[in-house]
């Protein structure tokens, strides 16, 4: 290793010892990670995992300076943080001396004489007691070999054991061995020096592990097999493919010694079939479920197959599988859908009291939203107060939004406090102003409406995670969850596409949650479950489970049901199941990236406040809406001024579609955004009126300068001209 010199190949202490023949380099990942004077300023790509190779150099050049306090020789690259402390080495030698070195945040590390200790009461039983990973005793003492769990006052440690649990589990289970806590028990072992891998734990990463449960039935059972390679013989798509029984899998038989003529028919065995035969019901079984699958007293909405979804281009990239469409799903609609129609959709003439009352509560429940929103604002603006002036640049393709904004959002030096600026890769001709402002605006609008459409979400218009076992694997969810807290502390639109339960699950937990029928996405499992929930007789209840025994049993739901009244302790199991359970390690994956500047915590502490911006769409912009934004800023006779007058008037012209331009022109012109972030505008929009020919929106400052005119049509006039063709050439 050209930092440490030493030849030794140990992952578990030292990291993955790389060489690059090209560049004439060999370097241990933990000595490169922890030396004091290299930063990764490229991209993951580049060099090694972002450390460039003339980084990596000039750190060589510079440790080579520096003399090892522990073993004595050159090229101790890392140095104590401590203030004052002037002691450098070698990682190996540091690990030898008891060290300690943190894998998070800026990567410190610590001399022996300065390392961070753990606090002893003195209350603790002084006899030894059994390390909880490897049952050897431990000693409870004060020492470096040594850690107690910070969350159970009898959960004793030998470093090492620890050391390897977490290397072997994971950032997503790596947890207390005893109490099972997973955020207070992380913190501080990252703290004491422990390494936690942000990666899948390596029983879920081994190939193959578990394919004994893939193992499908193949022999044939019935009593003349006709197929002369033998009862086990299959072959796919030909006449000597075997079918396992519909009912209990275990079972089989080839098509031809069924004279089956297709793969689409099923298959009873002999079993199976007597059961039914001695019930009376095996006859009669098919049309009782479809029968039951009738009486669904109005809610045949979910069964209806939505209309197909026009394809979206993809980039082929390694993770397009997120750029792909989602499932067809039914089409229920949202509680709050109505509450998204557009104005010229909406029935506004009083017909009768029940219209009228119908308006006044659609429009007191647009207040109540507006209120809620304005509270999560103020919220959000102290969140942000933890953003600082120094700027990371994020450089985004609008071609693959997703992949380049997993990639800016992995890079080392990407922090969530800092200011982040946006440049369009391929928009070269973008003005410094547009980058800072509007390009920003812009990403974020990109990557939530990425987001509501990915595969990650499943369902119309309330959405719930779906489980995408590849995303779980490469940790998207956590991804999608920071993704989204960022978006919100840093101007980005509010999500609007959450279900209440998925909101619940992340701010209540999903153990206090309770999950309808519309939460379940996918139509074949949603019938399923309809058709037991509506069954009204005990008979046909029982036929349906029957047809769907394999589900059942799949869903841990197998139970024996000997009343009607059972039906619904089944069907709350089951949508528990398929919308909770089968999601958990997303969801807690999720929960995780939601944390990033304190966004989760705000949610549980203001839940009804912010369920306004992650389950409700964004109120349509309105000439009232755009009014509140600005500040009007002139002599104290403003009022007097025909030019106010005369914006308010155009606001509502354009409201009512009588101007070329929108709205959403008028806010993009000023402040390069068109929508209102969650988090407001800063600085707060501003309006002057000055004797000047043209308006000017100014980005930087959010501020609107408007000109004086004699009439309301040369305002008019000039207006829509200046947003136009200003808007237009940026759109060029």
């Amino acid at each position: 290793c050209v930092l440490c010199g030493r030849t030794d190949d140990c992952p578990e202490k030292y990291g993955e010892k790389r060489t690059y023949v090209e560049y004439n380099l060999t370097v241990h990942y933990y000595c490169l990670l922890m030396s004091s004077g290299i930063w990764q300023r490229g991209e993951e790509d580049e060099g090694v995992d972002g450390f460039l190779i003339t980084d990596i150099k000039k750190e060589v050049n510079r440790a080579a300076k520096l003399k090892c306090n522990i073993c004595k020789k050159k090229g101790a690259s890392i140095g104590c943080v401590a203030p004052k402390c002037k002691r450098s080495y070698h990682f190996p030698c540091g690990l030898q001396r008891e060290c300690i070195f943190q894998f998070m945040e800026d990567f410190r590390s610590y001399c022996w004489e300065h390392r961070p200790v753990q606090e002893f009461t003195g209350k603790e039983p002084r006899e030894a007691s059994q390390c909880t990973i490897c049952l050897d005793l431990v000693e409870h003492i004060s020492v470096y070999t040594v850690l107690k769990s910070p969350c159970c006052k009898n959960a004793w440690f030998h470093r090492e054991c620890l050391q390897y649990q977490a290397l072997s589990a994971g950032i997503f289970f790596f947890r207390c061995t005893v109490c099972n806590n997973k955020d207070k028990f992380q913190k501080e072992m990252l703290r004491m020096g422990i390494h936690i891998p942000e990666r899948d734990a390596s029983w879920e990463l081994e190939e193959n592990a578990y394919q004994d449960l893939l193992h499908c039935y193949q022999h044939c059972d019935v009593k003349r097999c006709l197929c002369k390679k033998g009862r086990d013989y299959n072959e796919p798509d030909s006449k000597w493919e075997i079918k396992r029984c519909q009912y209990c899998g275990s079972r089989g038989t080839h098509l031809a010694c069924s004279s089956m003529k297709s793969w689409e028919q099923n298959w009873d065995c002999m079993e199976c079939r007597s059961i039914f035969a001695k019930s009376g019901q095996y006859s009669k079984r098919k049309k009782r479920a479809l029968a039951a699958s009738e009486k669904t007293n109005g809610t045949t909405c979910l069964l209806e197959e939505p209309p197909p979804k026009s394809p979206r281009q993809s980039s082929g990239s390694p993770r397009n599988f997120l750029l792909q469409l989602p499932k067809m799903m039914c089409q229920n609609l949202s509680p709050c859908s109505h509450l998204e129609l557009p104005a010229s959709n909406r029935m506004t003439m009083s017909l009768s009291p029940v219209m009228s009352n119908r308006n006044w509560s659609l429009s007191l429940r647009h207040k109540h939203l507006r209120e809620k929103r304005k509270e999560v604002c103020n919220i959000l603006k102290e969140l942000k107060a933890q953003v600082k002036t120094k700027t990371t640049r994020l450089n985004i393709n609008v071609e693959n939004i997703w992949s380049s904004a997993l990639k800016g959002f992995r890079q080392r030096i990407f922090s969530p406090t800092n200011t982040i600026e946006v440049n369009f890769s391929n928009c070269k001709n973008r003005s410094k102003t547009n980058t800072s402002a509007a390009s920003k605006h812009h990403f974020f609008q990109l990557l939530m409406l990425h987001l509501q459409n990915s595969s990650l979400f499943e369902g119309s218009s309330g959405k719930n995670l779906s489980l995408d076992f590849q995303a779980v694997k490469e940790n998207l969810y956590f991804e999608a969850g920071k993704m989204i807290a960022v978006s919100l502390v840093h101007g980005g639109p509010s999500p609007g596409f959450f279900s209440k339960t998925l909101f619940k699950c992340l701010v209540c937990g999903p153990e206090n949650v309770k999950p309808v029928l519309e939460d379940v996405a996918d139509v074949d499992v949603a019938q399923t479950i309809q058709s037991i929930k509506y069954a009204n007789n005990l008979s046909s209840l029982q036929s349906t489970l029957q047809d769907c025994c394999e589900f059942l049993a799949a869903a841990g739901c197998s139970r024996p049901v000997t009343a009607l009244c059972d039906k619904n302790l089944l069907v709350n199991d089951l949508l528990i199941y398929h919308v909770i359970k089968r999601i958990t390690l997303p969801l807690e994956s999720f929960r995780q990236g939601l944390k990033t500047l304190g966004v989760l915590e705000k949610m549980q502490m203001h839940p009804d406040v912010f369920s306004s911006i992650f389950c409700y769409k964004p109120e349509r912009l309105s000439a009232e809406t755009v009014c509140d934004l600005f500040t009007i800023l002139s002599s104290s006779d403003v009022n007097k001024v025909e030019g106010a007058d005369f914006w308010m008037g155009y606001l509502q012209d354009v409201e009512s579609g009588e101007s070329v331009v929108t709205l959403e022109d008028i806010l993009l012109f000023v402040t390069g955004s068109c929508y209102v972030p969650s988090v407001g505008f800063d600085p707060e929009p501003t309006i002057k009126f000055l004797h000047i020919r043209y308006p000017i929106g100014n980005r930087l400052l959010n501020s609107l300068e408007l000109p004086i005119t004699k009439t309301y049509q040369q305002f008019k006039n000039i207006m829509e001209l200046t947003i136009r063709n200003t808007l237009r050439v940026e759109e060029d």
